[in-house]
């Protein structure tokens, strides 16, 4: 979300993700995807770098190493199919199918 001011001092945040233009005309106008218009006090270039650093905020954020292990995927070993020679799952026991999450043959 981006900071902008209206023209009577008031402050609101805004999505840049659904901002479609922005016209500077004497005063700037936001124009998003809905249809909604605001005039604001702050100028065109502004709100511009306000998007920028906030979509390099996020990739900032992606690109961390806790971001990154909480995003991979565990995967558990029981589901493994790189054991099967033939691709497909092999059939457990009778011991061993109380064990799965799932019948033998939908993974």
């Amino acid at each position: 979300m981006i900071l902008v001011t209206r023209l009577d001092k008031q402050q609101m945040y805004l999505n840049p993700d659904h901002i479609i233009c922005i016209e500077e005309t004497p005063d700037t106008v936001i124009t998003l995807f809905n249809g909604n218009r605001y005039i604001v006090i702050d100028r065109a270039s502004t709100i511009i770098s306000r998007v920028v650093a906030f979509r390099a905020r996020i990739s900032r954020r992606a690109a961390l190493p806790a971001a990154r292990r909480y995003l991979r995927r565990q995967r558990d070993p029981q589901f493994d199919r790189s054991k099967d020679l033939q691709g497909y799952a092999t059939v457990p026991s009778d011991s061993e199918h109380s064990n799965t999450l799932f019948h033998s043959l939908d993974y």
